[in-house]
């Protein structure tokens, strides 16, 4: 998705939203749930930020991306 903010700000507000979540901030930021994780990281190539997604099921996986595109926006 489109993006041309501030990153690190961006990155505060996602980490703030998820107190209690394990994370991984090496490449972005990676949120684990119990079965599931969501990645959030910004392209270093064009002004985009890409919202990846694994879970048991295809729903899930594309209920977390949801999750993260309404605090982006």
């Amino acid at each position: 998705m489109q993006f041309e903010g501030d990153f690190a700000q961006l990155s505060e507000n996602i980490r703030s939203k998820f107190p209690t979540n394990e994370m991984n901030i090496e490449d972005g930021i990676k949120i684990f749930y119990p079965q599931s994780w969501v990645q959030i990281r910004k392209s270093n190539t064009e002004p985009i930020i890409r919202v990846i997604s694994e879970a048991k099921n295809e729903e899930l996986a594309q209920e977390l991306i949801n999750k993260i595109k309404k605090i982006i926006k």
